[in-house]
């Protein structure tokens, strides 16, 4: 079978073999959850509770106000002590809705069971998606309804199920798959009737031949096709993956809706279908725990809100000497100062190492190499003079806000340039300026 790709990209260690192989282990919730009112794309839920109510498993507790914005729910039964500020995995505190949990689980009464969800038409699948707070579970957790709801001028031929995890270390989607494919394919299937879409492929790195494998001996009522990739990175970035199997290219700052494709990462699809078959809302996810530093690696399926100091001990605690803790995966994860923050919805991963002392910086000498292996076709080195000498316009102009931040120019360049921070500084100095132009 040819195995499809995308150009440049890069192969780092994949350090897999720790937690492949490790089936999902469900995680008892700690004794409080922290549940941030924001932990998606744009503007943050509007807290529905105060101390001292009682909530139930499930129970809505924060409004999406807008388009760009998602429903949160407690992952617990119990009593609301606090909605206040709180420590955040991306870095700035945030308002969260402390829950203590009472331990009973007791269900909230509008979590029913739907006998027919491919009945639904595509209004109520986007509706129940909506009121069920799920947003993309690979990472950048932007609204799933929204991408459901395509503009009328943009009409959606093909959904691509995205079951690359490219991300060294990761493993929790892999489990997904293999421990859920029903749920997967049906989420699949509910995505597709959503959108208006003719065809579904699922994409499948080849470092998985056992999803592969497992997806082929399987049948179901409609129809689905399955690709198997290269294993490179960043090849489940949404670009990169469609031009790998439709050879369609995103055109510069436009989205997948503009070639015809919507994208969607497989745990993400196993949360539609749970939340259109069941009325279940996004309250836990799938993640692994790996890391040279974590003394036993796992996959865990957590409630939102667990303390990552709780998942740390759970896998035997950090071992002699690490000081490191990264939400996500290696390549475009982030670093955390404490080890109380929460699990939120787009966290894929918790990575603990020994962190040893940065290499040192040496000037650029014009090797090419993170030009050979930007997956966007951009040249970073000239983004980061821009963003250095504060010639914005310039690197707009030069594609800055094309860069999906994978790290794979840092990752082969020999002087050791911060490249992607450049980048990021950029990305956010010119956004910022286009929100204060528009306010």
């Amino acid at each position: 079978m040819k195995k499809k790709t995308f150009p440049r990209g890069i192969h780092p260690p994949e350090d897999k073999h720790n937690t492949e192989a490790s089936p999902l282990e469900t995680l008892a919730p700690p004794d409080k959850v922290v549940i941030p009112l924001h932990q998606h794309f744009g503007a943050p839920a509007k807290a529905l509770v105060k101390k001292g109510d009682e909530v139930l498993l499930g129970q809505k507790i924060g409004e999406g106000p807008v388009l760009f914005s998602a429903c949160v729910h407690s992952s617990v039964s119990g009593k609301v002590l606090s909605v206040d500020g709180y420590p955040h995995p991306m870095g700035k505190p945030v308002t969260a809705v402390t829950v203590s949990n009472d331990g009973e689980d007791r269900p909230a009464p509008e979590i029913q069971a739907e006998n027919a969800p491919f009945s639904l038409g595509p209004d109520e699948i986007r509706r129940m998606v909506k009121e069920a707070g799920i947003v993309g579970l690979g990472g950048a957790a932007f609204p799933t309804a929204v991408k459901l709801n395509p503009p009328k001028d943009k009409p959606i031929d093909t959904v691509i199920l995205n079951g690359c995890e490219c991300e060294p270390l990761l493993t929790a989607d892999h489990r997904v798959m293999l421990e859920y494919p029903d749920e997967v394919i049906n989420g699949a299937e509910l995505v597709r009737i959503a959108t208006g879409a003719r065809r579904i492929i699922v994409g499948i790195e080849d470092n998985k031949p056992d999803v592969y494998e497992m997806f082929s001996r399987r049948s179901y009522p409609f129809e689905v096709e399955f690709a198997v990739l290269k294993t490179k990175y960043p090849q489940g970035a949404e670009k990169n993956l469609i031009a790998a199997l439709l050879k369609r290219e995103v055109p510069r700052g436009g989205l997948p809706f503009d070639v015809g494709v919507v994208v969607q990462n497989v745990g993400t699809a196993k949360a539609v279908w749970e939340a259109v078959s069941e009325g279940k809302p996004l309250y836990e996810r799938a993640l692994t725990v790996s890391g040279t530093g974590i003394s036993n690696p796992k996959n865990l399926m957590v409630r939102i809100g667990t303390p990552f100091r709780h998942i740390i001990d759970h896998c035997g605690g950090a071992k002699e000497g690490s000081n490191l803790v990264v939400m996500g995966g290696p390549m475009m994860g982030l670093a955390q100062w404490t080890a109380e923050v929460p699990v939120i919805k787009g966290t894929s991963g918790i990575l603990v190492w020994a962190e040893t002392r940065p290499a040192r910086e040496y000037s650029c000498i014009g090797c090419m190499r993170c030009v050979g292996h930007c997956p966007m076709g951009l040249v970073p080195t000239r983004l980061m003079k821009f963003v250095k000498y504060d010639a914005l316009a310039e690197a707009e102009s030069a594609g800055i806000l094309d860069c999906v931040e994978c790290g794979s120019c840092q990752f082969s360049c020999p002087a050791r340039i911060p490249l992607v921070h450049w980048i990021r500084l950029g990305k956010n100095k010119i956004i910022s300026e286009k929100r204060k132009k528009s306010a």
